[in-house]
């Protein structure tokens, strides 16, 4: 769609509160849009209140709506663990995730208000694009699609930011600009992601990135700190013995992850559109909590088991990329997911020291296949005697504990 194009719908804006925000909100109320504004609350680490994009945005004259999604958003973070979903560089993809849940929850609000049109600020050289686009499609055919920045009426007019500061001064509306940033950050409850400016340089190391949610391991504590997850059929249920919901376990995973330099990234990524792009990026529960439940996938899956689940681990990976969540395929991977996790009960501790995670433990695991008299290279009573062939003559130690499991 174009600006012309926008008479006669009602336009809901995805806003931040930032400069783009604003000038996105001015220039089409300007032209006569009716305009709504809403903002996603995803538990943002860089957000003291949520609700202060209101107040950012109410200079604009659009009234703005702030959507609670923490809860959805803990749910998403849970799914991308009991998938173990890493992108290139095995980064959590953080953004990616929350663009699903951004749209979901948003298109909802939107309709209760009578909005026919969705609008974002994503630039046209980036993965969030298309990732509007593709859920705004799936979850609300009936609903339009805006966006500013490839309609070429409002690119002419704002080729950067000095020419949208200037605009908005001229309708009496600060900005805050500040010095230059040397990167820009996108920030949920699931990790940070810092991306642009400096750090599209290879010669910029990651380390100019000022951490959010971590500390940079020469920066963690210099003793390592013991950490118990309770896991039940591939979900966190307590830590340290607390029982907690999904978003409790959340921020409480990236406190302990963070805290000790848990989680830190640097990726060369392959964009949807086809190019690289380079990121630092920050998800210390995630990976606290992903690594505790590899512990316990590694027990309770045979080997045929795993190799189908490391398959469908990385499709889902780039089902979240590539902004297809909602897709038939994602659907049918977290069903069989489901199916492989059902067993991936257990207790795990962890240490956690200067950016590195320790096994320590696996206990109160009732599908284990694991049976050390049988991974013994001492003689012991594990094993059958060898056949002439010079196979061991063992029943298959998965049926054994499926037995075990089912009571058959």
């Amino acid at each position: 769609m174009l600006l012309h194009q926008l008479e006669g719908e009602k336009v809901g804006i995805c806003v931040s509160g930032g400069l783009d925000s604003k000038t996105v909100a001015t220039r089409l109320i300007q032209a006569g849009v009716d305009v709504m504004c809403f903002t996603a609350d995803l538990a943002q680490p860089d957000e003291e209140d949520i609700n202060g994009v209101i107040e950012k945005m109410r200079p604009t004259g659009a009234t703005t709506i702030v959507v609670d999604l923490k809860d959805a958003m803990a749910g998403a973070c849970f799914r991308m663990i009991r998938t173990q979903a890493m992108y290139d560089g095995g980064y959590w993809n953080t953004t990616g995730i929350a663009r699903a849940v951004t749209v979901k929850g948003l298109i909802g609000a939107m309709k209760e208000n009578g909005c026919t049109v969705l609008a974002h600020g994503a630039t046209g050289r980036g993965n969030d694009q298309l990732r509007f686009e593709r859920y705004t499609n799936v979850l609300a055919p009936d609903m339009k699609v805006y966006a500013p920045w490839r309609d070429p009426q409002l690119l002419e007019q704002f080729p950067g930011r000095k020419q949208m500061i200037s605009f908005l001064a001229e309708h009496g509306i600060e900005v805050q600009s500040g010095p230059r940033k040397r990167y820009s950050t996108d920030a949920n409850l699931a990790g940070l992601s810092h991306e642009a400016e400096d750090l599209e340089d290879l010669d910029t190391p990651m380390t100019i990135v000022e951490p959010l949610m971590c500390v940079w391991p020469q920066q963690a504590p210099d003793e390592v700190e013991s950490v118990t997850l309770r896991f039940e059929e591939g979900n966190c249920v307590a830590i340290n013995g607390e029982s907690l919901g999904r978003y409790a376990c959340m921020v409480k995973a990236n406190e302990i992850g963070g805290r000790n330099g848990i989680g830190l990234r640097n990726a060369l990524e392959n964009r949807i559109i086809g190019t690289k792009s380079r990121g630092v990026y920050e998800s210390p529960g995630l990976e606290l909590l992903g690594f505790g439940l590899r512990a316990v996938y590694q027990a309770v899956m045979d080997r045929r088991s795993t190799q189908l689940f490391h398959t469908m681990s990385q499709n889902y990976a780039q089902q979240i990329y590539d902004g297809r969540v909602f897709d038939p395929q994602a659907r049918a991977i977290l069903a069989a997911v489901g199916v492989l996790a059902e067993y991936a009960t257990g207790t795990v501790e962890l240490g956690l020291y200067k950016g590195n995670i320790y096994f320590k433990a696996l206990r109160d695991c009732p599908h284990t296949l694991y049976n050390p008299a049988d991974a013994s290279m001492e003689a012991s009573d594990g094993l059958n005697p060898v056949s002439s062939q010079g196979f061991v003559e063992v029943l298959s130690v998965e049926a054994l504990a499926l037995a075990k499991a089912k009571q058959i």
